[in-house]
């Protein structure tokens, strides 16, 4: 079952994923100041004198943007794309490079990796660009973008693995997946052909990622462990069946991906427990580590959303939504700064203005806002970091994926009040949704402008049980991770979906992690001034109440434990605003 986008805006939320969408629109995507920060970089080409990868930047938060555009329809965002747009393809080069190392200068360091970028921020905004005549001009500037390095890298030239001297090249390989969506809009064999190069060259010059994850070799063991830059190559894998229709390319992703899921993802839903890389993380996540050390950077975990929610609408598998809930409710929401709390750069050993995202989330005794992830400093005065620039498309995507398109009807993969407009079978049809899976109910009210026939899908959330779901009060069985609903349907129609979020507990090496439905509850040391018992031994069950939770948090709830009462809120919440310098945040608990 493959599934869709619906149209921009057609989504209207009125819950925290509303909430986290548009904080990020107002407190990044709208400032002019920092995209042509973004765009300058292009003109000096300052990434040559250290070997950076400020050309990221643009892609990044372009394609994050253009995601949030989709969800939020704001004229102001799209005016200040288009122009952001248009002066980038300003700085093109008598080549057609748009790039921010000089030729004299190129194929080194992040130099295709910041390329890449380019075509991963101008094909997204591609995407929603009402301008045809731009649309035109976005696609001619890319293609020479795109053909000036074809001219240099590939058969017989310079190997993709041979363009970079970080992580064998992986970084360079994961511009497979623009090329590959310039080839689905261009049908130019060229490109094509590039990306076949790509493919054959493995993603690393010290052995071949495809061939590790066919003999079904541990992440940690692969030729790179680099988590962000290698899940990046498998999307590109991903975008090549897309193209192709061969699905053994599919299989190798969905494979991959289970074998990050079994190896690599902690209780949260990132991964990358040591310095951004594949290290066993499922075992590896309870371990104390110190403060010097980084782990599951927001990078990573964004990118593990949107290879999920690629595969989602390649095959409509449940799993893939479990996995993207799972990201979005904890890893990624822990690391929106709502507060604009100062960030701990390493690089200047001093506590810097806070940027939208934390790069990293901690899991046992650590705080957050420790070390900016892919910090730079710009020529002209300021800095920026990758993750702050990625987190955007991650708290777009939560909400944007909520419901899609299938052949039949629509498909319901996370649950948030507010409203969703589709069109079944050219009839206009307005659903109302109210409640969550945090409040015992989630209803739906169907408004079709006149009875039409369809399907409709409700994906039933990991940890929260359904029990006897009703459509226009007849109960309905769920099955395969869905309850599935084919009838004709007509004004004022509803159903109800009692929901049923419980406590329930994880063990691994004498540690113990508490979650309650898809949300991980933590404790915070800045929160505890009453309940302080150190060890943390469950019964087979546990005595507990929800309490009102106080500010910016989902879930406050107490836990009585042989006498000893324990303070967990939601994951997301701690570590921030009024705790942050002092907290630190613990999921895995001491257990025996």
């Amino acid at each position: 079952m493959k599934l869709t986008y619906l149209p921009i805006g057609d989504q209207k939320y009125t819950d925290r994923s509303d909430d986290y969408a548009r904080f990020i629109l107002k407190k990044q995507l709208l400032d002019e100041s920092l995209w042509r920060r973004f765009v300058e970089v292009f003109r000096t080409r300052e990434d040559a004198a250290d070997h950076g990868w400020r050309g990221e930047y643009f892609g990044k938060m372009m394609r994050g943007a253009c995601l949030t555009y989709r969800y939020l329809p704001d004229d102001r965002l799209y005016a200040l794309l288009e122009r952001t747009v248009r002066d980038l393809l300003s700085t093109a080069d008598d080549a057609g490079r748009i790039a921010t190392y000089p030729p004299e200068h190129e194929l080194v360091g992040w130099d295709v990796w910041c390329r890449k970028y380019v075509l991963v921020g101008c094909l997204h905004f591609y995407e929603i660009c009402r301008d045809d005549a731009l649309k035109a001009e976005i696609l001619t500037a890319m293609d020479r973008h795109l053909t000036a390095l074809e001219a240099k890298v590939g058969d017989g030239k310079i190997s993709i693995t041979d363009t970079s001297e970080w992580y064998g090249g992986m970084n360079a390989s994961s511009i497979l997946e623009p090329v590959v969506e310039m080839y689905k809009l261009t049908k130019d064999a060229r490109h094509l052909a590039f990306a076949d190069h790509i493919i054959r060259a493995g993603g690393c010059k010290a052995g071949s990622v495809i061939e590790a994850v066919k003999a079904g070799v541990r992440p940690a063991d692969f030729p790179t462990t680099k988590a962000y830059e290698t899940m990046s190559f498998f999307e590109g894998l991903l975008a090549y069946y897309e193209a192709t229709g061969e699905e053994k390319y599919l299989e190798l992703v969905e494979r991959f991906a289970d074998l990050v899921e079994e190896h690599e993802v902690t209780v949260v839903g990132s991964a990358g427990c040591r310095d951004e890389h594949f290290n066993e993380s499922y075992d590896a996540e309870v371990e104390k580590y110190p403060d010097k050390y980084v782990m599951q950077e927001t990078c990573v975990t964004v990118t593990w959303m949107r290879l999920n929610e690629r595969l989602l609408r390649a095959t409509g598998w449940v799993k893939y939504a479990d996995r993207i809930e799972l990201s979005a409710l904890n890893a990624l929401y822990g690391a929106v700064n709502l507060y604009g709390e100062k960030q701990y750069g390493k690089e200047e050993k001093a506590w810097l203005g806070g940027l939208p995202f934390d790069s990293y989330s901690p899991l046992v005794g650590a705080r957050r806002g420790v070390g900016i992830g892919g910090y730079k400093r710009f020529a002209a005065g300021g800095f920026y970091g990758c993750c702050a620039c990625i987190g955007a498309a991650g708290t777009a995507l939560y909400p944007l994926a909520s419901a899609m398109a299938s052949e039949d009807g629509l498909t319901f993969l996370f649950y948030h009040a507010g409203t969703v407009r589709f069109s079944a079978g050219g009839t206009p049809v307005l659903i109302e949704i109210t409640g969550d899976v945090t409040e015992g109910e989630v209803k739906m009210t169907l408004r079709p402008e006149r009875p039409c026939e369809f399907t409709l899908r409700l994906r039933i959330p990991r940890g929260v049980g359904f029990s006897a779901p009703t459509v226009c009060g007849e109960t309905i069985l769920p099955e395969e991770g869905f309850v599935t609903i084919s009838r004709t349907w007509s004004d004022g129609d509803e159903i109800t979906l009692p929901v049923h979020p419980c406590l329930s507990c994880s063990e691994r090496k004498g540690r113990i992690a508490v979650s309650y439905g898809p949300f991980v509850l933590a404790r915070d040391t800045g929160k505890e001034s009453v309940f302080a018992p150190r060890r943390f031994v469950p019964n087979e069950s546990l005595d507990y109440r929800l309490l009102r939770p106080a500010e910016g948090e989902r879930l406050r709830i107490e836990v009585t434990l042989r006498g000893k009462k324990y303070l967990f809120t939601d994951y997301a919440s701690c570590g921030k605003h009024w705790t942050r310098r002092r907290s630190r945040v613990t999921v895995w608990q001491k257990g025996k």
